[in-house]
């Protein structure tokens, strides 16, 4: 590994309470011979001092404009609106290559500073796997809340928790009615934690992966009480709910949550809503009549920021510590990042 000098900012955003690097593994970074700046965050699970314990620097929050132009800034989500021009290197969770909202301004940003964006949705090993991502934890969550509000019991705000606490919550209580529930892309990561949360839960979900969305029933769909969807698509495929469904006079469909969140994407499988939810209004109503909730919250993992942050960091730790962008993973990030904006027309 050439030498490093990797800067963990702060998020942005108010609900962002985890992180891609905790203090255990910042220590080993630290001893393989990293620099490693951390900026403090008051919302973050884990608190600045404990990566000052460990022998990194601790620095004030969105400090990162001003770093060293050879810094690689770490991060989760989305950036603040300033800078206008991106100089560094940036690793996070990017959003911008399936022309989402912000994607082609964010692309820009990067064009007109000379920086990159090494998106961690594209750090995969040579057959295009993810190498670290927190897709467990999304489907977790994301089953765990449509569970509370179809036995209605989703209290808003929603708050951080541990994993123990939740369980207990989602365990059946007395008077609580059966309910058939379908997680699709039940065979990838964010499908097991899912499937998960509704054995947690006391329900055997059905679970529908490729086989099934190749040649897609909707009406047996729409013939389950809770959906699930764990399918981020990477090509256009057929959605698998359109607005005429929701009309459907045998839908029993009551609660629907999205963890992939791709809307404003084309390859949004779920084009029926125009806008995510939020820990403040973690479900919207979609129809009144039959009722049909929405859940689509787009960091669900942050719900419980410990044990994500310290899976996430596990997997992602091997890849810092040979951190190179000549070849391997980090190449492959690179080399999606300057298609994309070749695509543009920036690169």
């Amino acid at each position: 590994m050439t030498e490093l000098h990797l800067w963990l900012r702060h998020e942005d955003r108010t609900t962002e309470r985890r992180t891609p690097v905790v203090p255990s593994d910042a220590r080993r970074l630290v001893e393989a011979g990293v620099t490693l700046t951390v900026e403090s965050s008051e919302q973050r699970i884990f608190p600045a001092e404990e990566y000052e314990a460990v022998g990194a620097r601790v620095v004030p929050a969105g400090s990162w404009v001003s770093a060293p132009p050879d810094a690689v800034i770490l991060g989760l989500k989305e950036l603040p609106d300033r800078p206008g021009e991106l100089v560094h290197r940036h690793i996070f969770f990017g959003h911008a290559y399936k022309r989402q909202p912000g994607a082609a301004a964010l692309l820009r940003r990067f064009a007109a500073g000379g920086g990159a964006l090494l998106d961690l949705e594209y750090l995969v090993d040579e057959g295009g796997r993810r190498l670290a991502a927190f897709g467990y934890w999304a489907g977790y969550l994301g089953a765990a809340l449509a569970v509370l509000q179809q036995r209605g019991r989703l209290a808003a705000p929603l708050t951080p928790t541990s994993k123990e606490e939740l369980d207990e919550v989602l365990r059946p209580a007395a008077g609580d009615a059966e309910f058939t529930a379908l997680v699709i892309g039940a065979l990838g990561r964010s499908g097991r934690g899912a499937r998960a949360a509704f054995a947690a839960a006391g329900t055997e979900p059905t679970g529908w992966d490729l086989a099934e969305t190749r040649d897609l029933d909707r009406r047996a769909l729409l013939a389950h009480d809770v959906m699930v969807n764990a399918v981020l698509a990477t090509s256009p495929v057929p959605p698998f709910l359109r607005e005429a469904d929701l009309d459907a006079p045998d839908r029993r469909l009551r609660t629907l949550c999205d963890v992939t969140c791709d809307v404003g994407s084309p390859l949004n499988v779920l084009p029926v809503y125009d806008r995510t939810t939020d820990w403040a209004e973690p479900a919207r109503r979609l129809r009144k009549e039959p009722p049909l909730d929405l859940i689509a919250i787009d960091n669900l993992p942050s719900l419980l920021p410990r044990e994500s942050s310290t899976d996430f960091s596990a997997a992602l730790l091997p890849h810092l510590l040979d951190f190179t962008t000549a070849s391997g993973p980090w190449r492959r990030c690179l080399d999606t990042f300057d298609r994309a904006c070749r695509e543009l027309g920036t690169g």
